[in-house]
């Protein structure tokens, strides 16, 4: 489990995004940079992380179900995630 304090870091960080994304965007399409400069760092997107929604793992993400690969390997062992089974030839 990630430490408390990384995950509510990053929460803030989705926080700031969201809040600025309106005036970000309209300072992108005007070609701004020095206002878009002027802006708080963490109002960009790319430094919001990817986390496990149950481990807060940042690491070996998979978007598609929004889990790491380890959670996602006891996930589907125990039959938890329609569609997938475990491969065998």
């Amino acid at each position: 489990m990630a430490k408390k304090s990384w995950l509510e870091r990053n929460n803030r960080k989705a926080a700031t995004v969201k809040k600025f994304a309106v005036l970000r965007a309209e300072l992108k399409a005007k070609g701004d940079y020095v206002g878009l400069a002027k802006l708080p760092r963490n109002a960009s997107p790319v430094r919001v992380v990817n986390r496990c929604r149950f481990s807060g793992r940042r690491h070996a993400f998979i978007r598609k179900y929004g889990i790491s690969r380890l959670t996602f390997r006891e996930a589907a062992l125990n039959g938890l995630i329609p569609g997938v089974t475990k491969a065998s030839w």
